[in-house]
């Protein structure tokens, strides 16, 4: 008598494996025996990604099917997917796209690689590796891949599965080489993010010609520089002269672009140890916070009010009442990053939460710092977005199943000291000497 198929486990049923798993540490077994859970934990890994790419398929087989139903255009469906994806996952929606699309092309295209990840014969990494590898080539020069590299896959290291994808790819369609170079040409842009000890790291993804006649431009202007007695080092040369060049300023450390650097008044005027923030960057030392507005060249100030015991921005000294100008300035300081959970993007777009369409005012209540792709997936079918009352800003997010998320501003530098202290609320912008600015646009603080 043939065994009935086992019923597949529910959300409930897996977070009570979770459950089982959060107190699992091996401490009662012997070295074999937590050598052989980190292995079983590592292929159970495995079979949850495949799950999940599996899971992923489904619900957007699933979306696109209703929305033809519905009568969306197909250019359309499955808008705001992907970041509805990325908060299900608590990742950001970039990651939420990649995802989408890898569960697409495990699922649809390399059935294979999916059955060794299900099997937790290879990890998620090493799946998404050849994904990545194959993305440039036709589903039937994909599924071939597929079919080539599958009895080697759980052999390979990720570096050798890269390659050796890659290459499957060349034989089978040489033209793809010329495609995933010009992929990448298109795909060039300069960014930004930060590094320990109030560092960061500018990146340039070019053309190899292009970085190799740059670095090449740098490192003739250090050694010229050291030739002629330079003390600083050859990598400090270089930096300096990439700022100095970028900028067109005559030494890097005169640089003439506009910061937001938010502190308290006693951060800037006192010892106050509480850090500083800068806006697109991150946390920064109260003293080097103080060290950055003394040696400016320019600085101007602007008071930014707090509402007392609950760190929440609430206003500045314009009383304009749309997302531009010193308005939207505060909103941005006050979001400092995408307000979207996880996302950590930029903003780029000032955004109504309640669409001004529908009656939302344009103030900084009803406003949200937003990044371009999380802007475009809230205007899909199905998204809400209401502001939360309270002392802190906050707006719950709803998705077009029903999830809903809570989005906080971040804590504004200073905001957990005692309410007499927080009435004057936060410094912004100061660029040239806190001497010049005060007595000019804060007499409270000269």
């Amino acid at each position: 008598m043939p065994h009935p198929s086992p019923t597949a486990p529910t959300a409930a049923d897996l977070d009570r494996a979770l459950e089982h798993l959060a107190t699992l540490d091996g401490a009662g077994g012997g070295e074999a025996d937590q050598i052989a859970l980190i292995a079983s934990l590592e292929r159970l890994k495995g079979a949850i990604a495949a799950a999940q790419a599996r899971v992923t398929d489904a619900l957007a087989r699933a979306r696109t099917r209703h929305e033809a139903e519905r009568g969306i255009p197909a250019a359309k469906r499955g808008q705001g997917l992907a970041a509805e994806i990325a908060l299900a996952r608590r990742s950001s929606p970039h990651r939420g796209s990649r995802d989408l699309g890898m569960a697409r092309a495990l699922v649809r295209e390399m059935p294979r690689t999916l059955d060794l990840l299900a099997r937790g014969q290879i990890s998620e990494w090493r799946a998404t590796v050849v994904v990545r590898e194959t993305a440039v080539l036709t589903p039937e020069h994909r599924g071939q891949v597929d079919t080539e590299i599958a009895d080697r896959l759980a052999s390979l290291g990720d570096r050798e599965a890269a390659a050796k994808a890659r290459a499957i790819g060349y034989r089978l369609d040489p033209g793809s080489a010329i495609r995933r170079n010009r992929g990448a040409r298109a795909d060039r842009h300069v960014s930004l993010r930060p590094a320990p000890d109030t560092m960061s790291y500018l990146t340039a993804f070019l053309p190899v010609e292009q970085g190799v006649a740059c670095l090449a431009a740098l490192r003739q202007a250090a050694d010229t520089a050291r030739v002629q007695g330079q003390p600083r080092s050859r990598g400090q040369v270089m930096a300096d002269t990439l700022v100095e060049r970028l900028t067109g300023q005559t030494h890097a450390a005169d640089v003439d672009v506009e910061v937001h650097v938010v502190m308290t008044d006693s951060t800037l005027l006192t010892d106050d140890p509480t850090p500083a923030h800068v806006v697109g960057h991150g946390p920064l030392h109260a003293a080097l916070a103080r060290q950055v507005v003394r040696d400016a060249p320019r600085a101007y100030l602007r008071r930014l009010f707090t509402r007392p015991g609950a760190g929440d921005l609430v206003a500045t000294d314009s009383r304009r009442r749309t997302f531009t100008g010193e308005l939207r300035e505060l909103l941005v300081v006050r979001d400092q990053v995408c307000r979207t959970p996880w996302c950590d993007a930029p903003v780029r777009h000032a955004d109504h939460v309640t669409p001004a369409a529908d009656g939302g005012p344009t103030s900084l209540a009803n406003g949200q710092g937003l990044c371009e792709s999380c802007n475009y997936a809230k205007q899909a079918p199905g998204w809400q977005s209401h502001h939360l009352p309270g002392d802190r800003h906050q707006v719950l997010v709803t998705t077009p199943t029903g999830h809903t998320h809570v989005s906080t501003a971040p804590d504004p530098p200073g905001w957990w000291l005692p309410p007499h202290e927080s009435d004057v609320g936060d410094i912004e912008h100061c660029y040239r000497s806190p001497r010049d600015c005060l007595p000019h646009v804060n007499p409270m603080l000269a």
